[in-house]
């Protein structure tokens, strides 16, 4: 098999993986209301859990991102692979809210970032053309889990207590994920040290990891990731229970998930090919603008209607941009230490998506209301709109640059 067909095979895995975790990661939603019930932990106290997981991402992103340039990306993904359907087993077992929140959070938030970073960065060695489409693809898989996952989840719960539920997901978790990390590579140029230093875009083969990390682009990208994060995290994580107080039913409710689910799957595709075309700057500064007020849509929705339109925006916009990050990271910064930079930035976007389920949950408890979690949101969003206003790209430019496509 050729390079240029295998490249897709990469794809294709690295978008089912990015699917099956996530979806475990971010069925959390489904569980809290059953969880609340039996155990009588408080709503903050369980999405505290997911606060946990995306520091403990943010704390891991850039470790397995380096331990991905160092050993490929097939033993990372590997590991995070057990480490995520083990740890899914043990939620079944606790007896404690503190127990939760160690496992969930730290444990499967750190395993969560071991896929990330090293598939989005094999994926843009991959290609030299056509590479915003190709990542636009992986995020495309990785935005499959409401669609899927989260339904699943919430079948399960109908079927099954909590605890049985969390059981069948790991093992689904490990059949589906441990064969398809074993099909990735490490990208053929870096098979050739003097090839790869050829393909650096950036035009600064001989840059060193700490001066890439200390650069403007780079401090503009994670800044901007992290802004952006901090916009939909809440917005993701408590709309189903919002939607709950508005009194649609729980289970029609989690379809509004589903619609974003959906319209981000558009969004990928759609924001990667007019990247290829137009820029993938351009486009994240428009996505992060209608993002913002995306977010503000959800203060104003109070029936399924006005759920699904706005759903269906937000979902568009907000999963469009993610992918271009990484796509401006291999403009920008040498082949060799993808994983680095990917997972550096994905370290501050893990920061920001930390913030909303804490505080959406804390707002909640004290309110009764979401209301000002999505007026916050929005204000976040115009500051990641400004702050990549701010984006320029180093001055000399590389031999190959992404070819229209």
């Amino acid at each position: 098999m050729t390079d240029q067909t295998y490249r897709w095979i990469i794809v294709a895995a690295g978008g089912v993986i990015g699917c099956v975790a996530i979806g475990c990661m971010f069925s959390l939603p489904v569980f809290i209301i059953p969880i609340a019930e039996e155990t009588g932990w408080t709503r903050t106290g369980i999405s505290a859990a997911m606060t946990i997981a995306f520091l403990a991402m943010a704390a891991g992103s850039m470790v397995w991102g380096m331990l991905s340039d160092r050993f490929g990306p097939r033993a990372v993904v590997l590991a995070g692979a057990v480490i995520l359907s083990a740890s899914l087993w043990g939620l079944s077992m606790v007896t404690s809210l503190a127990a939760y929140q160690a496992i969930y959070g730290v444990l499967i938030g750190g395993a969560m970032a071991a896929f990330f970073a090293p598939t989005m960065a094999t994926v843009t060695g991959w290609f030299d053309t056509h590479r915003s489409l190709a990542v636009s693809l992986v995020s495309a898989g990785m935005g499959m889990a409401p669609v899927t996952m989260s339904p699943f989840a919430a079948w399960l719960i109908a079927q099954h207590d909590w605890r049985t539920s969390y059981q069948i997901m790991a093992v689904v978790a490990a059949v589906i994920l441990v064969p398809l990390a074993l099909l990735l590579r490490r990208p053929p140029a870096l098979a050739n040290p003097a090839a790869a230093a050829s393909l650096d875009v950036s035009g600064q083969p001989g840059m060193s990891t700490r001066g890439a990390l200390l650069s403007a682009p780079f401090i503009v990208l994670a800044l901007t990731n992290f802004f952006c994060c901090a916009t939909h995290s809440g917005p993701i994580f408590h709309t189903v229970s919002y939607a709950v107080a508005c009194g649609i039913p729980a289970m029609t409710a989690v379809t509004i998930y589903s619609v974003e689910g959906l319209a981000g799957m558009a969004g990928r595709l759609g924001f990667g090919v007019l990247a290829d075309r137009f820029g993938a700057k351009l486009l994240l500064v428009a996505g992060l603008l209608v993002q913002a007020f995306g977010a503000l849509g959800y203060f104003f929705a109070q029936d399924l209607a006005a759920f699904y339109s706005v759903a269906a925006l937000f979902g568009f916009v907000y999963a469009g941009t993610m992918p271009l990050y990484a796509v401006l990271a291999r403009e920008n910064f040498p082949l060799r230490m993808m994983g680095t930079i990917i997972g550096g930035t994905s370290m501050a976007g893990s920061l920001g998506m930390a913030i909303g389920p804490v505080f959406g949950g804390w707002i909640f408890d004290r309110t009764g209301d979401y209301g000002w979690l999505y007026i916050a949101s929005f204000g976040m969003g115009i500051g990641a709109f400004l702050i990549a206003m701010l984006f320029r790209p180093f001055p000399a430019q590389g031999q190959l640059r992404p070819a229209a496509g």
